[in-house]
């Protein structure tokens, strides 16, 4: 896609996000996988724009959300939903979940979720704890690159250099670890270095940075491999859930014996082990030898004749050969023994020890140059190996990278839907029925109160049942009996099915709208100026003929409550003209805005308080009655208030309940 084509991204803007992540694509893969604080590291994009970015991108138009108390009332669902997610990834993922035109796709995802095991769901909370957005890695390696060919992107993490041209390699031999990437190499790689065509692989140009991509990603990547392992287990996992990330797998099948490669050093290990150990086993060596030699010229005896012994007097060097006849064998015999060993301790890094480990003189020493160059031998073996090791691990690690990027996007998608299920279980929700017009909910909850609600059963339009189909309706009764709670009930009925999730209640039927309009309490009388605004834009909502749902909460304190009786009544009979419109509004105004409108057929329903109980606590039925005009709570109050009370205080409330009563 042209990212400039997003709602509000300039060519100038969208230049920086390519430019920030390499390419289009890789802009539009993060975008995919809703990671907003990525996104937001683009110079000039805040998180706020970046959420915005990523939800249009998901399908929300932002148009559906009408009014700042349906931003709020949503925003409060989606936190509650996110305490579900297994890690903080899904739950950021989950920021994205808005209203969008076609939520088809997303409701079969979570209706397949929402059939899964609950102890399976109840185990992945708890395993993916674990699992983070993939991090990238920040080192700078002290290996020197050597390239032809410009190679900016690497230059934050190493030495990047290009040959002069009358440079050669031994130009470079200055440097310890070297990659030389194309034409000039040397014919025999020198200790250290690394030699690759022209085109090399990635991952191979720094593989130390490739492994510690996997390092550092460890605890994330397990979770792949344990998921590995129980998808080709469990046949049963086969659910539209999973298998957008059982796909992303399939890349992977190789990917746990390969992480358990990370550990598997053990060749360097033993070559390490036997070079920081050589001078010392080569000195005990030294020492056996002497001790041994010494033990067996102690026990030896040599018999002279007296002609022998004469010879001995006259020519000394004479007798000094037939000492080292009689005594040789016995030195051999040691050293050969001294050499056995060393070369058995020599045998695990796979290097010959040479025939000739001591001097010619007596007692027995080691030839330090021996030592030495067997030490400068191991010390190249050793940069070999580890070359070696990096090398054929980053080759076997390094095409995996970007399956393993996409697989976690899919268990952090996953993880959302398993989220929503875990929510809908715990919630007792449904997957409503989505119609073309209306609202009906049977036993439905409010599910943020904090208690244990009492379920409502309610409608409104053609989504209600038989002889609740009026498109509006007015909603009166007791304070506190829950007229604000059932307006918000319906109110997070509607966001949720239009987010393609499950509602909490036993049915639901839901009409699909453009937009929903939460018109709450003013906060008391407004000046001329405030009401001429909130005149112009309650009459531009009511006015509108798109299809779309308003809830109105007393509205009347905008002004005095004859006043405000004529308006409402006025902006009901405006909306009450629009076909595709369904509206209720909560009012103690219901009387005085049935006479503004002159009309008797009117729908009233209410909320009735029966009486106080034993704790002088009011009875509510929370259910509305159809077409009642329930009493408002003043009395009851006041009678609470009377038997609560003594003395010149309860004569007060005394005397205003005869009032009522006269």
């Amino acid at each position: 896609m042209v990212l400039s084509a997003l709602p509000g991204v300039s060519e100038r803007m969208a230049k920086k996000m390519a430019d920030h992540f390499g390419s289009e694509e890789a802009v539009v893969s993060t975008l995919e996988s809703g990671d907003v604080g990525r996104l937001a590291e683009v110079e000039g994009l805040s998180v706020k724009r970046a959420l915005s970015l990523a939800r249009s991108y998901a399908g929300d138009g932002g148009q559906f959300l009408a009014t700042k108390e349906a931003v709020r009332l949503h925003q409060q669902l989606v936190n509650h939903i996110q305490s579900f997610a297994a890690c903080a990834a899904s739950r950021e993922r989950m920021s994205l979940l808005t209203p969008i035109s076609n939520p088809e796709q997303r409701r079969q995802f979570i209706a397949a979720a929402m059939k899964l095991p609950k102890k399976w769901l109840q185990e992945k909370q708890q395993e993916w704890g674990a699992v983070s957005r993939l991090k990238e890695v920040s080192e700078r390696y002290e290996r020197v690159v050597v390239s032809h060919q410009p190679m900016d992107g690497l230059k934050k993490h190493c030495r990047v250099l290009q040959p002069g041209e009358q440079e050669t390699w031994k130009d470079y031999t200055v440097f310890k670890t070297v990659t030389w990437v194309g034409k000039g190499a040397p014919m025999e790689t020198p200790a250290g270095w690394l030699v690759l065509g022209q085109s090399p692989e990635p991952s191979l140009i720094l593989p130390e940075r490739t492994i510690d991509w996997f390092n550092l990603n460890r605890k994330t990547l397990n979770t792949l491999c344990s998921l590995i392992d129980e998808f080709k287990k469990d046949e049963s996992l086969d659910n539209l859930a999973l298998v957008h990330l059982k796909e992303s797998l399939s890349d992977l099948s190789e990917l746990p014996d390969s992480l358990d490669a990370l550990g598997d050093g053990s060749k360097i290990e033993e070559v390490s082990h036997i070079k920081d150990h050589l001078w010392g086993e080569a000195k005990r060596l030294e020492l056996e030898v002497n001790e041994e030699v010494e033990q067996a010229m102690n026990d030896a005896k040599m018999a002279l004749s007296g002609a022998e012994l004469l010879e001995a007097l006259a020519d000394g060097a004479a007798f000094q050969r037939k000492l080292k006849e009689a005594t040789g064998h016995v030195i051999q015999e040691a050293m050969q023994r001294a050499r056995d060993h060393l070369a058995e301790f020599l045998e695990p890094a796979g290097m010959r020890c040479p025939y000739e480990i001591f001097t010619k003189v007596w007692p027995a020493k080691i030839d330090r140059q021996t030592i030495d160059g067997i030490d400068a031998a191991l010390e190249s073996k050793l940069k070999a190996e580890q070359t070696d090791h990096l090398v054929n691990l980053a080759h076997r690690l390094g095409p995996m990278k970007d399956p393993c990027e996409r697989a976690i996007q899919r268990l952090i998608e996953c993880d959302q839907w398993l989220s929503i299920a875990r929510w809908s279980e715990h919630d007792g929700c449904t997957m409503p029925e989505l119609v073309e017009h209306g609202i009906w909910l049977e036993e439905g909850r409010h599910i943020l109160l904090g208690i244990d609600p009492d379920p409502v059963t309610y409608g409104l339009g053609k989504a209600a049942k038989k002889g609740d189909r009026q498109s509006l309706a007015l909603l009166t009764g007791a304070n506190s009996g829950g007229k604000t709670t059932l307006l918000e009930c319906l109110a997070y009925a509607s966001i949720l099915a239009h987010m393609g999730l499950p509602v909490p209640a036993k049915k639901a039927r839901i009409g699909t709208v453009e937009s929903l309009h939460i018109l709450a309490k003013a906060g008391g009388t407004q000046s001329a100026g405030a009401l001429e605004q909130t005149l112009i834009e309650l009459a531009s909502v009511v006015s509108d003929d798109t299809p779309k749902l308003i809830l109105a909460d007393e509205l009347e304190a905008i002004t005095e409550p004859g006043a405000g009786a004529r308006i409402i009544g006025g902006m009901l009979l405006a909306a009450e003209s629009q076909v595709d419109t369904t509206m209720m509004l909560v009012t103690h105004l219901a009387p005085a805005i049935i006479e503004a409108t002159e009309r008797d057929d009117l729908r009233v329903d209410g909320i009735e308080a029966r009486g106080l109980g034993e704790d002088l606590e009011l009875v509510v039925d929370r259910t509305p009655r159809r077409n009642y005009l329930a009493r408002s709570t003043p009395e009851l109050i006041l009678r609470r208030l009377e038997r609560k009370t003594t003395g010149s205080i309860q004569n007060v409330f005394s005397s205003i309940l005869a009032r009522f009563e006269s």
